[in-house]
C-alpha cells in the first residue's frame, strides 16, 4: 500500500482527507466494523481505514 504517513492523525485530519464531517467519517467505519478508542490514530491503524475506504484524493 502506498500509505506515507509516519504519523498518528486524528479523526478530524483524516476526515478532511476524505472531505467528510467526522460524523460522516465514523458513520463509515461502523459499516465497515472497524472501531478505535478515542484519541489519535496511529499509522498501523490508518493504513486499515485507507484500504477499507480507499486511498483519500487529498490525502497528506
Amino acid at each position: 500500500m502506498g500509505s506515507e504517513t509516519k504519523y498518528a492523525k486524528s479523526k478530524q485530519q483524516i476526515a478532511n482527507e476524505y472531505g467528510i464531517c467526522t460524523k460522516t467519517l465514523n458513520k463509515w467505519l461502523k459499516e465497515e466494523k472497524i472501531f478505535f478508542k478515542r484519541g489519535l490514530i496511529n499509522p498501523k491503524r490508518q493504513e486499515i481505514i485507507y484500504k477499507k475506504l480507499g486511498i483519500p484524493k487529498n490525502s497528506h
